[in-house]
């Protein structure tokens, strides 16, 4: 893992960035304490929007109001 100063970070950071989405893991120093590291993103994250809709529909079949309206919610809140 390379390791960078802060200020040369701030002035190559697109530079920076494009060796990081290639898979490198970089180091950001200040006075030489690092205080940050610069990874690609989890991609593994990342669920199919179908999926995620089809768990909103699954919560929302547990899920029921009661009868109760949104007014209500909001006076509800306000007490």
């Amino acid at each position: 893992m390379e390791t960078v100063g802060a200020y040369e970070a701030k002035t190559h950071l697109t530079q920076l960035l494009k060796r990081v989405a290639k898979g490198e893991k970089i180091t950001i120093t200040k006075h030489g304490i690092p205080v940050a590291t610069l990874q690609p993103a989890d991609s593994s994250k990342k669920m199919p929007v179908r999926e995620i809709i089809d768990q909103l529909k699954r919560f929302r079949s547990g899920h029921r109001l009661d009868g109760l309206s949104i007014r209500d919610m909001i006076e509800e809140g306000r007490r």
